[in-house]
């Protein structure tokens, strides 16, 4: 009986500790994104469009596939994806857990063990990347025009995230896991946890930049408030 109230005691403590977790973390997420740093205005030139994308949870960087300043198609090759449209005029790259990438195509599918390794930073990371022909403005897609120093910043930031091979290119996930045609998975750096998510990256991708991004964010809404 002793025995009983005991695992009952500490079950009920553990179980308040972890709803004043979740409560203090969501009104973090909730009031923190809503400071928010930048943009630099160090130049006035601004003639590259990039733009954010979510999926209503994730947010990706969208780029040009070729600039005369960088040529992603030579890192991230059409040969990649399994149409092989040399035809694409954007590239989308989002950061990610590996875990949820390659085994969550559908909530449905979240397994408890991919959940918890993914929020306590316990499995590898991954990036994402999806080429599209045409890219439209639209609530879930806004368009934000950056000077050549400020894309070149972003271009840094977004190679330094992916795991080299030893010839220097982008190390291919070794899987068949793909969500469409035009899309493919890179090994990436870094671990995913609650407070470092796929949006967080997103959101440093901008700062990155001197863009207007949160000073921290784990949600795609405290991202696309600011370009509202």
């Amino acid at each position: 009986m002793k025995l009983l109230k005991w695992i009952i005691k500490k079950s009920v403590r553990l179980l308040i500790w972890l709803l004043a977790f979740i409560g203090i973390y969501m009104l973090a997420a909730f009031l923190i994104p809503m400071l928010s740093v930048g943009p630099d205005n160090s130049e006035e030139n601004s003639d590259i469009s990039i733009y954010i994308l979510t999926n209503g949870v994730h947010t990706d960087i969208v780029m040009p596939c070729k600039t005369n300043l960088h040529d992603w198609t030579a890192s991230i090759p059409f040969e990649d994806t399994k149409n092989k449209d040399t035809t694409a005029q954007y590239l989308a790259v989002g950061w990610g857990d590996k875990g949820f990438y390659l085994e969550t195509p559908t909530w449905a599918d979240l397994k408890v063990s991919t959940a918890v390794k993914a929020a306590f930073g316990l499995s590898t990371t991954a990036l994402h990347t999806t080429y599209y022909k045409t890219m439209l403005e639209s609530p879930n897609c806004r368009k934000i025009v950056i000077s050549k120093k400020h894309y070149l910043q972003l271009v840094k930031y977004i190679n330094s995230s992916f795991d080299m091979e030893q010839n220097g290119s982008p190390a291919l996930v070794k899987s068949d896991v793909r969500y469409g045609l035009s899309d493919a998975f890179y090994e990436a750096k870094g671990s995913y946890s609650l407070f470092t998510t796929c949006n967080t990256w997103a959101n440093s991708a901008l700062k990155s930049c001197g863009q207007k991004a949160c000073i921290w964010t784990p949600f795609d809404t405290g991202i696309f408030a600011l370009y509202e």
